[in-house]
C-alpha cells in the first residue's frame, strides 16, 4: 500500500489479514518492516490479527529526515553509559512512539495490540506510556526499559552492530550474516540463506546509514522510563527475552518485567538477539495471550 502520513512524517506500511484485530508491530534500529519472520507474520494472521508492519522514521521506504543532521552518537555511547547529560538529539523515541500513535488512527483504528522489538520495544513503552487510549496489549521483545545499568551488552556485540555501513547488496548480505553471527541465537541453527535474501531485499529499498545514527542518537538520549512504567498497572503486558542474549542482555528483560506491575516474563534458553523459527509458535502465543486470545 502506499506511504500513510503519521505525525508529520510518510511511513511504508504493509497490512497483512485485513479485518483482524489490529496488531502493530514495531522494528527496531535500522531495521526495516521485512525483518519480521514471515512465518510469525502469518501465524499471527491465522490467530486472527490485523497485522500492521511499517518501516520506522529514517529507515527503508519511509521518509528519511536528513534535514535534522546527523548526531555524534558513537561520541555519545560512552557520555549515555556514564549517566552524562547529552545535547539535544534530532528525535528521541517519544516523537518515534508519537508517529506509532498517529499510524494507529491514520490506519482506522481507535487502538491496536502492539509488538515491539529491540528499540522498537522501546518505542512500544513510550507508546503505551504516552497513548494508552491507543494500546490495547503490549509484547515487548528483547528490549529495555532503558537503565543504563542492565542494558549494558557484550562490547563484541555493540561493535558488530555498530560497524561501517554495507555499500552494496552482496556486502550487505555478508555483513548481516556477521551481524548475526555475532548478536544471535548460539541455541539455534543461524538461518544464513534467510539473511542473505532478506539483506540484500532491504539494501535495495532503501539504505540509510544517516538515518540509523539518528535512530541510536534518539535511544542514547531518551530517559530511563523505569519510574514511569509503574503507570502501565492493568494494562496487559508481557516481556519475552532470550537467556543468551549478548546486546540487550537477559537481566534487562528481567529488570523491564519488574518495573511493570503485572507484567508477564517469558525467557526462552538459547535466544539471543534475534527471533529463531523454532521459537516462532510460542513467541505467537504469549503475543496472541497478552491480547487476551
Amino acid at each position: 500500500m502506499p506511504r500513510v502520513r503519521a505525525n508529520g512524517v510518510e511511513l511504508e506500511v504493509v497490512v497483512d489479514g485485513e479485518g483482524g484485530e489490529p496488531l502493530l508491530l514495531i522494528m527496531g534500529i535500522g531495521a526495516q518492516l521485512i525483518w519480521w519472520p514471515d512465518e510469525l507474520v502469518e501465524r499471527l494472521v491465522d490467530a486472527g490479527f490485523e497485522v500492521i508492519r511499517f518501516d520506522n522514521r529514517d529507515v527503508g521506504r519511509s521518509q528519511s529526515l536528513d534535514e535534522l543532521g546527523v548526531p555524534p552518537a558513537l561520541r555519545w555511547l560512552p557520555l549515555s553509559l556514564l549517566g552524562r547529560p547529552l545535547p539535544q538529539a534530532p528525535y528521541t523515541l517519544w516523537d518515534m512512539a508519537d508517529d506509532t500513535a498517529a499510524l494507529v488512527e491514520a490506519m482506522g483504528h481507535d487502538r491496536a495490540h502492539v509488538v515491539g522489538v529491540s528499540m522498537g520495544g522501546m518505542i512500544a513503552q513510550c507508546l503505551a506510556l504516552r497513548h494508552p487510549e491507543r494500546v490495547a496489549s503490549t509484547t515487548l521483545l528483547m528490549t529495555a526499559s532503558g537503565a543504563r545499568r542492565h542494558a549494558v551488552g557484550d562490547p563484541r556485540a555493540i561493535k558488530a552492530l555498530l560497524a561501517p555501513a554495507p555499500q552494496t547488496p552482496d556486502e550487505a548480505a555478508e555483513a548481516t550474516v556477521r551481524l548475526y553471527g555475532a548478536i544471535g541465537s548460539p541455541g539455534f541453527p543461524l538461518e544464513e540463506e534467510v539473511l542473505r535474501r532478506k539483506a540484500r531485499l532491504a539494501f535495495e529499498r532503501g539504505r540509510n546509514p544517516k538515518g540509523f545514527l539518528r535512530q541510536f542518537g534518539a535511544i542514547l538520549a531518551t530517559e530511563d522510563r523505569t519510574p514511569l512504567l509503574r503507570r502501565l498497572e492493568g494494562t496487559p503486558v508481557s516481556v519475552v527475552h532470550g537467556a543468551a542474549d549478548p546486546l540487550i542482555p537477559v537481566r534487562a528483560g528481567k529488570q523491564l518485567a519488574r518495573a511493570i506491575p503485572g507484567a508477564r516474563l517469558v525467557v526462552n534458553e538459547g535466544q539471543g538477539h534475534s527471533l529463531p523459527t523454532p521459537l516462532l509458535p510460542g513467541i505467537t502465543e504469549v503475543i496472541r495471550e497478552t491480547a487476551g486470545g
